[in-house]
């Protein structure tokens, strides 16, 4: 096969590479844009608008605070709130103060969310105020000494604030009595509004995030992306949408959440770097308060899962109104398989195109995309965006390169892949070889360069977009007495695309239902791990070394026609 054949099918306009990238970082971009544009649009929230110029001078005023509190280069914050205003504010003052964001899923049991802070070493934390309590269950067993909060009523249009104030605070949990040696981001922002931060020097390659990934083996690990990654892939994703947006003036939904690689790295980097006011959305399962944005805000891009995908197609609102979409040029459908009947149906109520993704938190999110207007490919993930390389290799020793059509693992090479796994020499050294990443998954390209997925090498399951690792499932089943032995794997669902399965062996003489091994699992998975199916069997399908075979536990599955 030819040295990149993907080019040829790129859409009019893409261009084959964006070499020489710029050694800006994401805080250049702003500053540029708050001098050239300061009253344009970053960010739509709720009834309210953060211009590029707030974003800058509020940044500015946290990384002032950030850095009178003792927070110095290098140092990890952990940020624990949905999609608001504070996030992006938070994140920007992290990387003024030359510290690391280190963002995480606030739906977080406390267990996980103290393994999240033990693996980063965060010695701050900002948190929306709903979340407050449960940063404080964990600060004695962690390495946390300040604690900021905030309240998502800051920075609501004031009739909203006010309604919020009186009907939704307290009863939602928003209302909190704060510890007096904590600290409020609202007082910290006015007391150093007119202090502009210490200069701090910030490299193009020093670490800016930190994202959790399973890797190969389903520990969770920080990957460690810097602020060039950010800059690149946004430029790259900007690069691809050009095509049908129109720069400094179509909205982009920030509705996927910003803990997770997609948002982050993919859809606010691209937005910002082109001035795409970004419309946030907290909570992306609200699918009334999705639509009330759409319709408001009128955005032109709609990132999401095939999940998100079919629930829209089937709500009672769009069903009455098929305009509420019609705003959508652009859908990116990503974390699982988009059906075709499902692309079809939801192009007929836009008007517009959707379009498949394949990425990686490992990859920092060097893509794989479908061609927006050029040729589309059923079972196909799309082609490799400029400057990112694909190809299949012997899935066994991982060096020799496959032909067309032939399987075998999927490696990527970008300027952008990770750096490392955070303070962990031997999981980097398994994914990371020569440039290349070892994805973990199994695939092949055609002879055009179009990607097709045949199946994970690793067993992370994705429910609804979601990362699962079947390992952390199978210790909190297994923690149940009347419980001898468990498997863990994905099995296909119609809705979620894939979904969590428990496989159960009793121990002799004990009573278990389906309802409370629930019950016990809720106490320490965040929702979306608990097993939607469980199955109790007598035996476990295992290999020579007793290593349960969770590819037969499928494989049975779906002989069954589940």
């Amino acid at each position: 096969m030819r040295a990149k054949p993907w080019i040829s099918h790129y859409d009019k306009g893409v261009p084959h590479s964006l070499h020489p990238y710029p050694e800006h970082t994401l805080v250049d971009v702003v500053r540029r844009s708050a001098k050239e544009r300061p009253e344009h649009a970053a960010m739509h929230f709720k009834g309210s608008t953060i211009s590029c110029g707030e974003l800058d001078r509020q940044s500015d005023a946290l990384a002032a605070a950030l850095l009178s509190l003792g927070i110095g280069k290098g140092d990890r914050v952990a940020l624990v709130m949905p999609n608001s205003p504070q996030m992006i504010i938070s994140e920007f003052g992290i990387w003024k103060a030359g510290a690391i964001a280190v963002p995480m899923n606030p739906l977080y049991t406390i267990n996980e969310l103290e393994h999240a802070l033990n693996e980063c070493g965060a010695e701050t934390a900002i948190v929306l105020t709903p979340f407050y309590e449960k940063i404080k269950a964990v600060q004695t067993v962690s390495r946390l000494k300040r604690v900021i909060a905030t309240s998502i009523k800051e920075y609501l249009s004031p009739l909203k604030k006010l309604l919020f104030t009186l009907l939704k605070e307290k009863k939602d949990g928003h209302r909190i009595k704060l510890h007096p040696e904590d600290h409020w981001m609202s007082e910290l922002l006015a007391a150093n509004a007119a202090a502009p931060p210490e200069p701090v020097k910030v490299l193009h390659d020093d670490p800016a995030i930190f994202l959790f990934s399973g890797g190969t083996t389903g520990n969770p690990k920080c990957v460690v992306i810097t602020h060039h990654g950010l800059v690149i892939t946004g430029m790259q994703i900007a690069s691809w949408f050009s095509v049908i947006l129109e720069k400094g003036k179509d909205v982009i939904l920030l509705n996927m959440p910003l803990f997770h690689v997609y948002a982050q790295v993919g859809i606010m980097t691209a937005a910002l770097i082109e001035r795409y006011p970004l419309a946030l959305v907290p909570n992306p399962r609200d699918l009334d308060d999705l639509l009330h944005t759409i319709k408001k805000l009128k955005p032109a891009v709609l990132p999401g899962v095939p999940t998100l995908f079919t629930a829209l197609i089937a709500h009672p609102k769009v069903k009455r109104d098929h305009s509420i979409l019609k705003s959508v040029k652009l859908s990116v459908s990503g974390a699982a398989p988009l059906m075709l009947e499902t692309k079809r149906r939801f192009e007929e109520l836009t008007g517009g195109r959707i379009i498949d993704a394949y990425s990686l938190t490992e990859s920092a999110l060097a893509s794989v995309f479908t061609p927006i207007l050029g040729t589309y490919k059923y079972g196909s993930v799309g082609i490799p965006v400029p400057d990112v390389e694909v190809r299949i290799v012997e899935s066994e020793n991982g060096f020799e390169t496959l032909a067309a059509l032939e399987v075998g693992e999927i490696i990527m090479r970008a300027p952008q892949i990770m750096k490392e796994y955070w303070q962990n020499p031997m999981e980097t050294a398994l994914v990371l070889r020569e440039g290349w990443l070892y994805t973990g998954d199994l695939g092949y390209l055609d002879e055009d360069g179009y990607l097709f997925i045949v199946d994970r090498k690793k067993d992370v399951i994705k429910p609804g977009g979601f990362q699962v690792w079947p390992r952390d499932v199978e210790e909190v089943v297994a923690a149940h007495p009347a419980v001898l032995e468990v498997g863990v794997a994905g099995v296909p669902d119609p809705y979620q695309g894939e979904a969590v399965k428990a496989w159960v062996v009793l121990r002799p003489g004990h009573i278990l239902t389906v309802d409370q091994l629930r019950d016990h699992c809720r106490k320490d998975l965040a929702a979306y791990k608990v097993p939607k199916h469980v199955e109790f069997t007598a035996v476990l399908p295992k290999s020579t070394v007793g290593k349960v075979l969770r590819r037969k536990l499928v494989d049975a599955h779906n002989e069954q026609g589940h």
